[in-house]
């Protein structure tokens, strides 16, 4: 086979190359959907329910007749379009989804159900159309939290399910689970809430459709995290046409975390107003837009308990998970439960396992992945337990988890619930976290704080997740004629650095400048297929493919070069841009080779795919070190370490920037992010930055990151995947801290996320009465 240059590179795999994105990013030259104007173009709003659970009746005659008022859609108006799909079913127990109308007919099931789409020449037309539509409200009972819906004599948000469950079933062995808790020394348990989040990422959705009436074809701008997928499922499941008179075309996008991967409901209404307006139309949210219109993520209810041996060992684990996926089913809504529920044994050799998992309806926004989808709720259950159990038994946290931890020599161990684990070395990433956070000395540090009238605790959590399992992602990689090369793939960028990824691992192998290496994501028309991004599979699935193709057009190119040379292709290597004899001074550039006579294109390009048919297992350890104030229940974070296991590092730079972002979204979600609906009338309190607190700086700390990789064994790159990873050991080792900060000087061993000063301050005063009663 033709040798290809692997020595290390300037800008090749393990430099911390800077972002080839943020020039122009950081001057004000990044170009989002929003940005996308074109001349002229209609603008177009949602009206949406006041209420959580209503009937109701429409009449928008009034409003269609105002001025600069072009359409107006209510569901009588779109009856032949396709509603939302759930893209995931049960197996062995199918469901019959309940239908997610594009507009609700007669009946709304949370605050912000769309019941109109306005458009008008100008927004504040638009805005005078919405409150002119007249609607008559008929207000219903509504139920609001997981733990309420599955009450006796709760409301029912669907006639079909009048328990509100979706549907109720079991993963592992109930019977072994059962066997383990009869033999067990003693059992430890906790009941704990994981709080409902809204995304808020920086740029809210937004989308652009323009209507080219010769060809009846639709160009849709849509910020997302994937351009193929959206048409897709708006072609073939909503608007009934064919994908080829469909383009759509994702630009710079500000934020995804997982929300924006799904398709929603202003798509095909902007798809079909264009159409019927033969007009270019926008829309862009508004930040309440957000707050009642997208996806939100977590929202479980747990119980969970683990069967001990007096020594400490885990003999068994039993969890009882309840997950809101509020009024209608988001694209993949059900499996964030189901799937995340695989990884609940972490870490830990655990052979006898059970997990009951229920997905309930409440009058909510729909529930669906953000941010590590189901392995961060996974994670914060299984290490909220394993402390716990430490304090059951008198043991400390470090302790109980350097006893359960899956030995390096037992891999590769296939957990309880069939997850493969085939490579790292989980006590060495504590050990090492511990080092680096003076676990040794933290008595000391509390002493001093006590001192000051302070209470210090220190966490641990030891995380797992599973990545890359989008399905086959294609690369393409093209030599241009002026002797740059451009990748296309479909995976869609928003923020974590696609563009200087792919080029590293193009620059590996042909050693030529970033600058020179172009990369095309979100197009539908430049890009054959794509999966898009989501599970951090960009790297693990879409870099192999990368590096695979990069490596074929380079064997095509020598085949080429070897005319031209004359030579054999066996003694050619590429550097630099250029095809060189080795061990001589003749050689030819890519332009050159690009512009000889007769050059066969198809031999200037190479597709290659890879799929990761059982995925990668990121893994690691994050210690945090907080300081509480009781006399008001402020938390501040000292000290904050993370040693993680993502198998190969591509970029140590943007590695970082992804483990620190993910880290502080974590960070917010313990302290202080929670979406709360009233009880009583399902109205959502914190649907304003008035109401709902989210991470500043401030928030967090210095944190101290590094890596012990273990490279992957199925992944032909190494890697494990990294995009989430910050997210999922951040929030228990938080709350993790907070309890041992608690437990140490009060005696509470219980606190649910978010730890808020109120919460932590009314937490305090109940330790101390209960030391009193004593």
């Amino acid at each position: 086979m033709a040798q290809i240059n692997t020595a290390p590179v300037k800008f090749g795999v393990g430099q911390s190359a800077r972002r080839k994105e943020d020039d122009a990013l950081v001057r004000g030259r990044g170009r989002y959907t929003d940005d996308h104007a074109p001349a002229p173009a209609m603008h177009a709003l949602m009206l949406r329910s006041p209420h959580a659970h209503a009937k109701f009746k429409i009449d928008a005659t009034q409003a269609r007749a105002l001025p600069g008022v072009a359409l107006i859609l209510t569901a009588d108006d779109i009856k032949d379009l396709g509603g939302l799909p759930c893209l995931f079913n049960l197996p062995d127990n199918p469901f019959t989804a309940p239908p997610y109308p594009i507009l609700a007919q007669g009946e709304v099931r949370h605050v912000g159900d769309a019941i109109a789409f306005v458009v008008a020449d100008t927004l504040s037309h638009a805005r005078d159309a919405i409150e002119a539509v007249a609607v008559e409200w008929a207000p219903l009972p509504a139920v609001v939290g997981a733990a309420n819906a599955v009450k006796k004599g709760a409301p029912a948000v669907w006639p079909q399910f009048p328990d509100n469950v979706l549907f109720d079933v079991g993963i592992g062995n109930k019977a072994a689970a059962e066997a383990a808790f009869a033999n067990a020394d003693a059992v430890a348990e906790i009941s704990i809430v994981n709080p409902r989040i809204v995304t808020n990422y920086m740029e809210t959705r937004a989308a652009v459709c323009e209507y080219d009436a010769k060809r009846d074809h639709l160009t849709l701008t849509i910020g997302s995290q994937g351009s193929h997928r959206l048409r897709d499922i708006l072609c073939q499941n909503i608007l009934h046409m064919p994908v080829e008179n469909m383009r759509v075309i994702c630009p710079d996008v500000g934020g995804g975390f997982g929300t924006k991967l799904f398709p929603y409901r202003e798509y095909a209404l902007i798809a079909v107003a264009s159409r019927k307006l033969k007009k270019s139309v926008r829309w862009t949210a508004e930040r309440a837009d957000h707050f009642m219109g997208d996806s939100q993520g977590r929202d479980n209810v747990t119980t969970a308990r683990m069967a001990l041996r007096k020594d400490g060992k885990f003999l068994g684990m039993d969890v009882d998970l309840i997950g809101d996926m509020g009024g209608y089913l988001s694209t993949f809504g059900p499996y964030i439960p189901h799937g995340g529920a695989g990884m609940l044994p972490g870490l830990y050799d655990i052979q006898a396992f059970h997990c009951r998992i229920r997905t309930v309806f409440t009058n909510t926004v729909p529930v669906d992945a953000y941010r590590g989808a189901g392995r961060p709720e996974a994670a914060y259950v299984v290490e909220r337990l394993v402390d716990a159990a430490a304090r059951k038994l008198g043991m400390t946290p470090d302790a109980i988890r350097l006893k359960n931890f899956i030995a390096p020599r037992a891999l590769p161990y296939t957990t309880a619930t069939g997850k493969v684990y085939d490579s790292g070395d989980f006590a060495a990433h504590l050990k090492r976290a511990m080092e680096i956070g003076d676990w040794k000395g933290f008595s000391k540090r509390a002493k001093a704080a006590k001192k000051q009238g302070l209470v210090r605790g220190i966490g641990l959590a030891s995380y797992v997740e599973v990545c890359g399992t989008m399905g086959e992602e294609t690369a393409n990689v093209q030599l241009d004629p002026n002797g740059d090369v451009t990748v296309r793939i479909g995976s869609q960028s928003s923020g974590q650095g696609h563009q200087t990824a792919y080029a590293q691992l193009v620059s590996e192998q042909f050693g030529l400048p970033l600058e020179r290496i172009h990369v095309i994501q979100g197009d539908t028309d430049q890009v054959a297929t794509g999966l898009g991004t989501g599970g951090s599979s960009a790297i693990p699935s879409g870099g192999v493919s990368v590096q695979r193709a990069t490596r074929d057009l380079g064997a095509k190119l020598k085949e080429i070069a070897a005319e031209a040379l004359e030579a054999g292709a066996t003694d050619l290597e590429i550097d630099a841009g250029v095809i060189r004899v080795a061990g001589t001074d003749r050689t030819i550039s890519f332009a050159d080779l690009a512009k000889r006579p007769g050059a066969d294109p198809a031999k200037m390009n190479a597709s290659e795919k890879f799929s990761s048919a059982d995925g990668t297992f990121p893994n690691g350890t994050h210690l945090v070190e907080v300081e509480i104030d009781p006399s008001t229940g402020v938390t501040r974070l000292v000290n904050y370490v993370v040693v993680d296991d993502f198998g190969a590092t591509l970029n140590p730079l943007m590695l970082a920037g992804q483990v620190h972002g993910g880290t502080m979204q974590g960070i917010g979600q313990a302290l202080m992010e929670r979406a709360v609906y009233d009880a009583d009338d399902g109205q959502l309190v914190t649907g304003t930055f008035m109401d709902y607190a989210m991470p500043r700086a401030s928030d967090g700390t210095p944190i101290t990151f590094e890596t012990h990789n273990v490279p992957c064994v199925t992944n032909p790159l190494g890697v494990k995947g990294a995009g989430e990873a910050g997210a999922i050991g951040s929030c228990p080792a938080v709350v993790n801290a907070i309890v041992d900060a608690l437990w140490r000087e009060y005696g509470v061993d219980h606190i649910d996320m978010p730890a808020t000063p109120e919460r932590v301050w009314v937490a305090i005063r109940e330790g101390q009465r209960s030391e009193a009663a004593e």
